[in-house]
């Protein structure tokens, strides 16, 4: 079995900044300098956004980025399926592999990406973590980064304005460095499962309709599956407001 301790360096610095963040940051820069030195390159800017403002401006950053007026979802299911019903699924399935794995989640959603990667320091199951490396957390985290690109930060400032939605984020004229910390994850993700293949299924990225070997065995056929009874979805997601 692998160890993949080093994502908890990134699930630290994905959840709400803690007083202690810049130096969560500095010691995932020493880590990536010595394992991933193109990681290293690119969470740079980010980590000297971290070490040279406040705490309030940290957090405020984060509360921006991903609370008020979100780049992008932390919630991978979220950026894999949206809304379909698949995501509950998929949320049944990582609820069941991080209460295996002994993972709590705290009060965040059992596929947040900071949750997911606590899982990879705690689950046994490497056939369950490659399979989550290519089919979610890749795929995931390059929608997420797509989410920075400048152009489409450029028309979501342009809708908010439209719609008189306020605090008009200066830092996304500048570049937001959370983009940095997710290409260094990124890349991270591709060194370390490089030499990892499934075969390929149509659309989505994970089509829980048909492949039977996802998340413990079990195909999902119907949204009337035993593994898909509403209430326990409408469980998962109440008062976990999108918008």
């Amino acid at each position: 079995m692998k160890n993949y301790n080093h994502y908890l360096a990134f699930a630290k610095l994905l959840k709400y900044p803690s007083e202690d963040y810049s130096e969560r940051a500095k010691e995932c820069l020493e880590m990536l300098k010595a394992n991933y030195p193109e990681a290293a390159a690119e969470i740079t800017p980010y980590i000297d956004y971290v070490c040279s403002h406040s705490q309030d401006e940290i957090e405020e950053l984060y509360t921006k980025t991903f609370d008020v007026q979100p780049i992008c979802y932390l919630d991978l299911g979220y950026v894999i399926f949206g809304e379909d019903y698949k995501r509950g699924a998929f949320l049944l399935h990582m609820q069941e592999e991080q209460l295996r794995a002994g993972n709590t989640c705290g009060t965040d959603l059992p596929d947040n990406i900071s949750n997911m990667l606590v899982l990879y320091s705690k689950s046994n199951d490497q056939e369950l973590l490659d399979e989550l490396a290519i089919k979610i957390l890749i795929p995931g985290i390059e929608k997420m980064i797509s989410e920075f690109k400048q152009a489409r930060v450029e028309l979501k400032m342009k809708v908010l304005k439209k719609l008189h939605r306020a605090i008009i984020q200066e830092e996304l004229n500048q570049g937001n460095v959370y983009r940095n910390l997710f290409s260094a994850l990124l890349n991270v993700f591709k060194v370390d499962f490089q030499n990892v293949d499934f075969p390929k299924v149509a659309d989505p990225i994970v089509d829980l309709q048909h492949h039977k070997s996802f998340f413990g065995k079990q195909s999902v056929n119907t949204i009337n599956s035993p593994l898909l009874e509403k209430n326990e979805i409408n469980n998962l997601v109440t008062n976990y407001n999108l918008d």
